[in-house]
């Protein structure tokens, strides 16, 4: 007997989301389940640092106050709560949860899963977690839990590891299992799938966006919506900007399956809704990643703010100014942002920006000191000299790296709601089904002739390969890429993603032809020097980019600008080179039909 779909939403996409979404969602429509992201790279270092303080915290403390707000009426409702607040610490929430509920008097039973914290793991490691499948969530579940809370488990597996749980699927029901990590992975991130930081976001009214939710079916295909009269908007291209995002590769990489990401097909299916199909499963590895978090040592920062003329040589009296203040600090990083104008009408657009970032494994380099010798400047430097902020201390910065462990090695454990602890066994290799049939690579076309001078791709530049159905000496047009195309960006550790694409089949084709890996690196030349990967997913009309190392030690230690690349996708759209005119003036697809 076919059981009717899963009706799963998603209520936080990080730890410090919308705290009313969870009411949102429960009383916005039905739902079965409904599911809450808390964890991040920077999130698991801020809860290392909460359990160095105490060691009863640890986890998600907006996650028990939403729940004070909302158990019971979840309870009334019948929907189960699966999230990973419980970051480093899932016994103790679990333990918290139960206060709660028999202080609000609400009968509901908890569970949650550990298992993931490898401490001790290596020498000045402040956490170590490997990221656990939804094995154990499905086996929660099934033993009648309510509300279950887990520790470092993927973020999709909230999704995949209910789904198991309500079609009962078997751990080796590969394609059925990859549909609902696709579908896992599209709700994670919350608004981001109902428009929220959406390329296009002035074709909607995106100010209150709402939260997604996901219809799975048992055959593993998917439906992904919002609640009726939401904001935001759900389409075929608010799916395919989340599909792409911090993905790396055809093959995204899971400790219950690898999903193909080069079959996910997507098509409207109504009035925001788009259906997911076509996505085949491979076995997962046997291994796990563990993400771990350092204390790398102490950062401060002075912005300078250089007005009016002459701001190249106002640049170089302050850095000689002080040289002798840096000499000793480990690393010194000056960053000059010309936000200034010619002729400009008011101060703040006759103002440009020098960033003095310094790092040192000790504070006293660092510290109030330092900053003391950039004020005392004041009143004997540039002319029109201040700065955005006074002197502050230092402040510890922390470093992401990640490595793999056999995945036999980490006990996985399923705590019930009777306090039975049910190991989960390693997801069986080699697989027990007949494996997918993998997509044939198409080969690159040859970069671009050149690097420009850094006002985009050299004029006149395209793709050295004809572009099919186009004429090559068809009339172009000088044009920021995002005139045409999306794109969405993020991080893994001290990696980026960019995901690109394109809303017709002609503007695929020339997108594919002309987005080299080397034409990337020559549109953001922040990218040069390192290892840029190109893949290609063409269900999606999407080019996906893997930058390595462009983070650094990641987000948690300040390494850039934009510390997590969620603008580097907007750079590139930025950008200007030599686009047909055709595809500029081509009506756009239909609303609905746009990827």
């Amino acid at each position: 007997m076919t059981r009717r779909p899963l009706r799963i939403g998603n209520a936080s996409g990080f730890y410090g989301d919308r705290f009313g979404a969870v009411r949102e969602m429960l009383t916005g429509g039905p739902l079965d389940v409904l599911t809450g992201d808390y964890l991040a790279e920077l999130t698991m270092l801020i809860l290392g640092r909460d359990r160095l303080k105490n060691p009863d915290l640890g986890y998600a403390k907006t996650f028990l106050r939403q729940l004070e707000e909302n158990l019971a009426l979840a309870h009334e409702r019948g929907v189960r709560i699966v999230a990973n607040a419980g970051g480093l610490n899932p016994a103790g929430l679990a333990d918290a949860l139960r206060e709660l509920a028999a202080k609000l008097g609400v009968p509901v039973s908890v569970a949650h899963v550990e298992g993931d914290d490898l401490m001790p793991f290596s020498e000045g490691a402040l956490t170590a977690n490997a990221y656990l499948g939804g094995a154990g969530i499905t086996a929660c579940l099934r033993a009648g839990a309510d509300v279950v809370v887990t520790g470092r488990v993927t973020d999709a597996a909230l999704v995949s590891g209910s789904a198991a749980w309500w079609f009962d699927w078997a751990p080796d029901a590969y394609d059925r299992l990859a549909g609902a990590v696709v579908a896992g992975h599209v709700l994670e991130c919350g608004t981001q799938a109902t428009g929220g930081n959406y390329a296009f976001f002035t074709r909607h009214d995106v100010r209150t966006p709402g939260f997604p939710l996901a219809e799975i079916a048992e055959d593993g295909t998917s439906v992904v919506t919002k609640h009726p009269g939401t904001g935001g908007a759900v389409n075929v291209g608010t799916v395919t900007a989340q599909l792409l995002y911090e993905t790396q590769g055809v093959r995204y990489l899971g400790p219950d399956v690898t999903a193909r990401l080069d079959t996910v097909r997507l098509a409207p299916a109504g009035p925001d809704r788009v259906a997911i199909s076509g996505v085949l499963g491979e076995t997962p590895p046997d291994t796990l990643k563990v993400g771990v978090t350092r204390i790398g040592g102490w950062r401060n920062e002075v912005v300078f703010v250089l007005t009016g003329l002459d701001v190249d040589a106002k640049a170089d009296l302050v850095k000689a100014q002080l040289a002798d203040a840096l000499s000793g600090v480990a690393t010194v990083t000056w960053t000059l942002a010309r936000t200034d104008h010619p002729d400009p009408d008011t101060e703040e657009t006759a103002s440009a920006l020098l960033r003095l970032v310094v790092r040192d494994p000790s504070p006293d380099r660092v510290g109030r000191g330092l900053t003391a010798a950039a004020i005392e400047l004041a009143l004997g430097s540039y002319p029109g000299f201040h700065v955005t902020a006074p002197p502050g201390p230092a402040q510890p910065y922390g470093v992401f790296t990640s490595s793999l462990v056999p995945a036999a090695t980490v006990p996985h454990v399923a705590v019930l709601p009777d306090a039975t602890r049910h190991p989960i066994p390693p997801v069986p290799t080699p697989p027990i089904s007949a494996p997918s049939v993998p997509t044939m690579p198409i080969p690159a076309p040859p970069a671009f002739e050149a690097p420009g001078s850094g006002g985009g791709a050299p004029e006149g530049a395209r793709g050295a390969a004809p572009v099919p159905g186009t004429d090559p000496a068809a009339a172009t047009t000088r044009a920021p890429l995002g005139a045409l195309f999306g794109a969405r960006s993020g991080d893994k550790g001290g990696d980026a993603n960019i995901g690109v694409w394109a809303e017709s089949d002609a503007a695929w084709q020339w997108l594919r032809a002309t987005l080299t890996a080397d034409a990337l690196t020559t549109l953001l030349p922040e990218t040069s020097g390192l290892p840029v990967a190109r893949h290609e997913l063409p269900h999606l009309r999407a080019l996906n980019f893997t930058v390595t190392g462009i983070l650094g030690a990641g987000v948690a230690s300040g390494h850039r600008f934009d510390p997590q690349a969620k603008a580097l996708g907007e750079w590139l759209r930025a950008r200007h080179l030599d686009i047909p005119t055709h595809l500029l003036s081509a009506d756009p697809a239909p609303e609905g039909t746009r990827p």
